[in-house]
């Protein structure tokens, strides 16, 4: 945990917006074990959907379909989010979701490894949401930007990893060592990338927020 948890609650305390029947989903979701974006971040995202109105969004990483329903309350009436996700078992979960939350005429699923799905993706989008394996988001990183609209934003979640990435390879278990080490790089990109600008925000599990400049 990157902040504290008696902040946490306290922020999320505050957090009374009705989301229907992405509650449900939601609540099934962490009794499954299914990582879904948390509260504080969730609320973040919020906000910055109805600043920016985006009608071109971007997600990679699906997993049961939660943020892109929630996204979809937020979004501009005539928006469109475009999803990616790769593992069967959640892409049938995903469209089962869509379903029941009545989202199936605007949001669009795209089975497959992201990184091919991104490159055969044209035109641009306004908004990307990033929360898809951590490992590979500096794999994505180059489509995404050619992906990205001439205002558009990225925003990456999980950049933090618990706190884990601010620590020494050396210190990181062996296991997680190629995820610490793609992820430092990946904030090192964004954040000295000629084409946006980027903060990096300690909310829920680290989130950047990139800019198109």
């Amino acid at each position: 945990m990157i902040v504290d948890e008696r902040v946490i609650s306290f922020i999320n305390s505050f957090d009374n917006k009705d989301i229907g029947v992405a509650a449900e989903i939601e609540k099934e979701a962490l009794e499954d074990g299914v990582p879904i974006v948390r509260m504080e971040t969730r609320s973040f995202l919020r906000s910055l959907l109805l600043m920016k109105k985006p009608m071109r969004i971007l997600e990679v990483g699906t997993a049961v379909g939660f943020s892109a329903i929630y996204m979809s309350i937020y979004m501009p009436e005539r928006a469109h989010i475009t999803t990616i996700e790769n593992w069967e078992p959640r892409v049938v979960k995903a469209h089962a979701n869509f379903q029941r939350a009545g989202v199936t005429d605007r949001v669009s699923l795209i089975q497959g490894d992201a990184t091919d799905v991104l490159k055969e993706l044209d035109g641009t989008f306004d908004f990307i949401f990033m929360d898809a394996a951590k490992g590979q988001y500096i794999n994505f990183l180059p489509d995404v930007i050619r992906l990205l609209d001439d205002q558009g934003i990225i925003v990456s979640d999980n950049v933090l990893q618990d706190g884990e990435v601010l620590d020494s390879r050396f210190v990181v278990e062996r296991r997680n060592r190629t995820i610490h080490t793609r992820m430092r790089e990946y904030l090192y990109e964004l954040t000295h990338s000629d084409r946006l600008d980027t903060s990096i925000i300690p909310i829920g599990d680290g989130v950047a927020l990139s800019v198109a400049i």
